[in-house]
């Protein structure tokens, strides 16, 4: 039995490439041991079937952009636990290879409200992150929101414009009832708070809430506990 080694080292052996080289084929996951995907350079083989994959390429792991279902109440720690491949929607309109380091330096832009379940959206990609962080009073967030208590017909009408109760006044925002206890909103860049807020000053008691769109990006039918990968041509 031969002593335990890198599987960098054992590649760099076997195919004749640089440290570097293995690294980047490693890491972007064409190399298997024993039949099995390995993603970590430093990870020791012994006598294992070391193979790399026909199409491998040198081309570093490409930035990714996530969308999450994400429970109500959930953690930080208790989301990076929903990143993994088990995870993925089996109907992801946008699949890829799946590799582990998609769920590395994941960056979390416009959180949700405060108990809120619903879409969350985590980018390695620099060019989203800048967008969401410096356009997201631009972008338009749509809310359902379950309530109980008794609402008159002119008060959605006064969210428009923006609402004054009690000397705070609140964004701007677009809403209609969807069923006898479901609201819709849609309003821009709201603080963690506010539509529980809103509806505080309306009479109303929020019972649960779920953001089901970002900009252009709805989350349609990924289910609660689940992600999936941001197309190319999906906007913001």
């Amino acid at each position: 039995m031969s002593e335990p080694t890198r599987l960098s080292k054992r590649v760099i052996e076997l195919f004749g490439c640089s440290r570097r080289e293995a690294d980047l084929y490693i890491t972007g996951g064409w190399v298997t041991v024993d039949g099995k995907v390995v993603e970590a350079p430093q990870f020791k083989v012994e006598n294992q079937r070391v193979e790399l994959h026909p199409d491998a390429s040198l081309d570093p792991v490409a930035a990714v952009t996530l969308l999450v279902h994400c429970p109500a109440n959930t953690s930080a720690g208790k989301l990076q636990q929903l990143l993994t491949a088990a995870q993925h929607w089996e109907e992801d309109p946008h699949a890829q290879r799946i590799l582990y380091g998609h769920f590395l330096r994941q960056e979390q832009s416009l959180p949700l409200q405060n108990g809120a379940s619903g879409l969350v959206i985590l980018s390695q990609d620099w060019r989203t992150q800048r967008k969401l962080r410096e356009d997201g009073n631009k972008v338009e967030q749509e809310y359902l929101v379950d309530v109980s208590g008794e609402l008159p017909a002119s008060a959605l009408e006064r969210l428009k414009k923006g609402l004054l109760h009690k000397g705070v006044q609140f964004p701007p925002c677009k809403a209609s009832w969807q069923s006898e206890q479901r609201l819709r909103f849609a309003l821009k860049n709201p603080a963690p708070d506010t539509l529980r807020q809103i509806c505080t000053a309306l009479g109303l008691k929020v019972l649960a809430m779920k953001r089901i769109r970002v900009g252009g990006v709805p989350m349609a039918k990924l289910p609660a506990g689940q992600w999936r990968y941001l197309g190319d041509k999906e906007r913001f």
